[in-house]
């Protein structure tokens, strides 16, 4: 698509520290890291701005860690997944030690322009295996008191439990002027109404466009509340989907191959990554009935507002 390369991408949720990215899969090496590749790859597809996500301690310090080698176009977000709260309880030194050292790694991160929101934080009823209500009732609060504190956006996950979430981010609203987003949206269209009239942005990836009762949400999402995101290295776009049947005259993305036949400059199948946003966007235009240019510069502006990247002072 030949105005691909005029296009500007903000990927605001990409897990670029999950070891897939280095090239290791179920704790063995399978080729050679490749993250600069993927990064490069981003850039080369118009994906100028990637939020790395933080979802538990050391995803976050690998988020701010890979923000300093990658500054302006890497930025981090800081927080623990609901699926991860027991990390809390199991924290060498207690729940208390682990939040205090969560606030300094937030704070130290913001103060040196990385960290630019609070998150991946949230619930989600889907996952109770991994991590209880009660548990996640509790850290979700505490995290929400934290963001408070530190003053940055939120970068929120939330899976089946409309009710609950609602009644704990509503009252802290009016002390969280920016809001934030509701990453990888897959909920109602009611669900997304009621957010985006508490003020929340709604991210948008290939999880939030597998059927046709995706379409219908993100098609009633207003353009001055969208984000898009991969979620990689998960959220890819499969021909399974609903959205394949949008993706005929599609931007092309680079080629991808197992990862045992790993060659320096391919994707890896299976392995979602900055380079393929631009799918999203064609999903979403052919959805909406607009252009992807309206797309990219929509979401762009709404990312910038709300997380800065690089690109000058949140707006409150």
């Amino acid at each position: 698509m030949a105005e691909g390369s005029q296009l500007r991408y903000a990927d605001v949720g990409i897990n670029l520290g999950d070891p897939v990215f280095r090239g290791i899969y179920h704790g063995k090496q399978a080729h050679d890291d490749d993250l600069a590749d993927v990064i490069q790859r981003g850039l080369d597809a118009g994906c100028t701005k990637m939020m790395i996500t933080g979802s538990n301690m050391i995803e976050s310090q690998n988020a701010v860690s890979i923000s300093k080698q990658y500054p302006g176009t890497c930025f981090a977000t800081v927080g623990v997944h609901p699926c991860s709260t027991q990390d809390f309880d199991n924290y060498e030194g207690g729940p208390k030690k682990f939040l205090d050292d969560l606030r300094q790694l937030v704070l130290d991160a913001k103060a040196s322009g990385e960290a630019v929101a609070f998150g991946e934080i949230g619930l989600d009823w889907d996952r109770l295996f991994l991590s209880p209500k009660d548990t996640q009732l509790k850290y979700f609060e505490a995290q929400l008191d934290l963001a408070i504190e530190v003053q940055l956006p939120l970068f929120l996950h939330m899976r089946n439990c409309s009710d609950d979430f609602t009644a704990l981010v509503k009252p802290r609203l009016d002390k969280l002027p920016k809001r934030g987003l509701v990453h990888s949206f897959t909920g109602t269209t009611e669900e997304m109404k009621s957010l985006v009239d508490l003020g929340f942005d709604i991210g948008v990836n290939g999880c939030s466009l597998k059927t046709e009762e995706n379409f219908a949400v993100v098609k009633a999402v207003p353009l001055d509340r969208l984000q898009i995101e991969t979620d990689g290295p998960w959220c890819e776009i499969r021909p399974s989907h609903a959205s394949a049947q949008h993706l005929k005259d599609a931007p092309t993305i680079p080629k991808a191959v197992k990862k045992e036949k790993w060659q320096k400059g391919l994707m890896i199948k299976g392995r979602n990554e900055p380079a393929a946003i631009p799918l999203v966007a064609h999903v979403v235009a052919k959805v909406k009935g607009i252009t992807i240019e309206e797309v990219c510069e929509a979401a762009w502006k709404n990312s910038i507002a709300m997380f800065g990247l690089g690109e000058g002072a949140t707006s409150g």
